[in-house]
């Protein structure tokens, strides 16, 4: 029963990380510092920033003022980069593909968001919105610093700092 279960779950997680390369998938570039290939970092930007669109929306109808006044911010400040990724795109600066959907933990998490209301929501969203931006930061700053593609490379350094803005104010959030 135990093979099944641990099966089941390796078929349904790979799915959506096929395209990503398993140090990155696993976190072994995180931990190592390397960069990740061009393909994995639009794939972790863009679903990163799909989530945190997602989530905030959510937080904008069920959250306190403070939880509003961060999730507006998420909402602008996200599809600002995320039209900025799919610009680089576009116009050939970056060969890639953008994900149609977020990953299968990013759409879990978000589902536990939904059925949530009042304060365990804004604990939850509190506490995803500082995890999500930790490894943004982490990926942005990976990515920025080593990168293969300059255009992206020079991209990504430059939104870190916002990012970087983003987990303060989370962290502040999660006091």
């Amino acid at each position: 029963m135990k093979k099944i279960i641990i099966a089941s779950l390796a078929v349904t997680l790979a799915g959506p990380v096929m395209a990503q390369s398993a140090a990155e998938k696993t976190g072994v570039n995180s931990l190592m510092g390397t960069a990740p290939k061009t393909e994995d970092f639009v794939l972790e930007a863009a679903t990163s920033d799909m989530f945190e669109i997602e989530s905030s929306k959510l937080a904008l109808e069920r959250g306190d003022a403070a939880t509003k006044n961060f999730a507006q911010q998420m909402v602008t400040d996200h599809q600002k980069t995320s039209s900025e990724l799919k610009a680089l795109i576009s116009g050939g600066k970056v060969k890639a593909e953008l994900p149609s959907a977020m990953t299968s933990a990013q759409q879990d998490m978000l589902d536990k968001l939904k059925g949530l209301q009042g304060d365990d929501f804004i604990e939850q969203y509190h506490s995803d919105q500082e995890s999500a931006h930790e490894d943004a930061v982490d990926l942005f700053e990976r990515y920025g610093e080593g990168g293969d593609n300059a255009e992206l490379k020079a991209w990504a350094a430059s939104t870190k700092p916002a990012l970087e803005h983003h987990l303060q104010m989370a962290e502040e959030l999660n006091r």
